[in-house]
């Protein structure tokens, strides 16, 4: 009985891939409603989702010429019914990332539309501390919710991550009240700050071996620098220093007040051993923002520019900055700006982040305007990132947040 079944799931699944392959709307209907739109085929020499094989089958986009309307429908009947947006597949590809590839920019924005929707709501879950029944209960949704853990993308370990669902230990120490070890520091900001930092030339790494800071940032740093702080005598904040590259742009521009909060220790040596501490106007607040900032807000600090640049942090951490304490501090004629990069590992994170962080800003009450700068050309080599557990950015283009109070 359970291998006949067994063996009637795979060719339920079978038929579900191949209506999605050919688009046929009416038979994924009728299919979608004894199986799932995630739904892979065992036998399959390339394993892949409905979704996946629906985008493979729109095949080289053409010149001026749209993708047809069955292809369309039939990727968002998959998303209605369920379908994972960063589900990847065993060429580590996302349905998104294939429609990029092959120019579907009508699927593909779809794609990414689909991946805020997903972002937003799970956010939302998260807020109210919601499980996945429950959120089915009480708020309607465009797709099936799936759980926090099953999402398949696992985002860069430089700077904001998108989530933190992936912190698992793989050792715990016996005693009561042990730290857990992490494979993969990034994975969780404490284990971070308790991690062993190494400073070489143009690069700084975690004891994961996670770039936490490379200099090929650098012309990016400065130009967050010079659109934060127009003139000179302004009041400043950077959060996370690094390897130093936005602070010494900082004081380029000649600040009035120049705060500094920084969280490790083996960085608060460095800062001393480079007489950071001997600055005039500089201010370092040694410690993790979250307890730094009600400190400063309680003292009414009003500041001209904030810039937040940390590592081991998620995007809930961002948002939470933004959304309790920039609101706060910031002037409010003042400019917040942040390092942007939030899936830059792959092409349709960074953007369905881009969006989300936006809405989320003028959710907290920001106007925010993008620059573009591209990255230099050779950063996307592989001898580029020789001893680094993986390259943290991977995409031509380097989205710069200006973010200003709504008037």
């Amino acid at each position: 009985m359970a291998a006949q079944a067994a063996e009637e799931d795979i060719l339920l699944a079978k038929r579900i891939i191949s209506a999605s392959e050919r688009h046929d709307l009416p038979a994924l209907k009728i299919l979608l409603e004894k199986g799932s739109a995630n739904v892979q085929d065992p036998t399959a020499t390339v394993a892949s989702s409905p979704l996946h094989a629906a985008i493979v089958a729109c095949g080289k986009a053409e010149d001026g010429k749209e993708v047809d309307d069955a292809a369309v429908s039939t990727v968002e009947l998959l998303l209605q019914n369920g379908a994972i947006w960063n589900d990847l597949n065993k060429e580590d590809d996302t349905p998104g990332c294939i429609a990029l590839r092959l120019g579907q920019k009508k699927i593909y924005d779809i794609m990414v539309d689909a991946g805020v929707r997903a972002e937003l709501l799970f956010a939302k879950m998260e807020a109210l501390g919601l499980g996945q029944a429950e959120v089915e209960e009480n708020v309607e949704v465009e797709v099936e919710v799936e759980k926090e853990d099953s999402r398949a993308e696992e985002p860069a370990a430089k700077k904001q991550k998108i989530s933190n669902g992936d912190a698992k230990p793989v050792e715990e120490t016996i005693a009561d009240n042990a730290d857990k070890v992490l494979d993969d520091v990034s994975l969780d900001n404490k284990a971070y700050l308790k991690s062993q930092l190494r400073y070489k030339p143009g690069i700084l790494l975690d004891s994961s071996d996670n770039a936490v800071m490379m200099d090929w940032e650098t012309q990016i740093m400065q130009r967050h620098a010079t659109t934060l702080i127009p003139t000179s005598g302004l009041r400043v904040m950077n959060v996370g220093h690094g390897m130093g590259i936005v602070d010494t742009a900082i004081q380029t521009h000649d600040p009035a007040e120049h705060h500094i909060v920084e969280a490790h220790p083996q960085v608060h040596q460095r800062l001393r051993e480079q007489g950071w501490y001997d600055k005039p106007n500089v201010t370092i607040h040694e410690g993790r923002w979250q307890d730094v900032l009600p400190k400063l807000v309680e003292r009414g600090v009003v500041l001209d520019a904030i810039y937040y640049d940390t590592f081991a942090e998620d995007y809930s951490a961002l948002r939470e900055f933004f959304a309790e304490y920039v609101v706060q501090l910031l002037d409010s004629n003042g400019k917040f700006g942040w390092y942007n990069g939030l899936g830059a590992d792959r092409q349709i994170c960074y953007d369905v982040y881009t969006k989300v962080a936006e809405m989320d800003l003028y959710e907290a009450g920001f106007d925010t305007e993008w620059e573009d700068i591209e990255v230099p050309k050779g950063l996307h080599g592989s001898d580029q990132w020789e001893g680094t557990r993986r390259p943290y950015w991977t995409i031509d283009v380097y989205r710069l947040p200006i973010n200003t109070f709504i008037k």
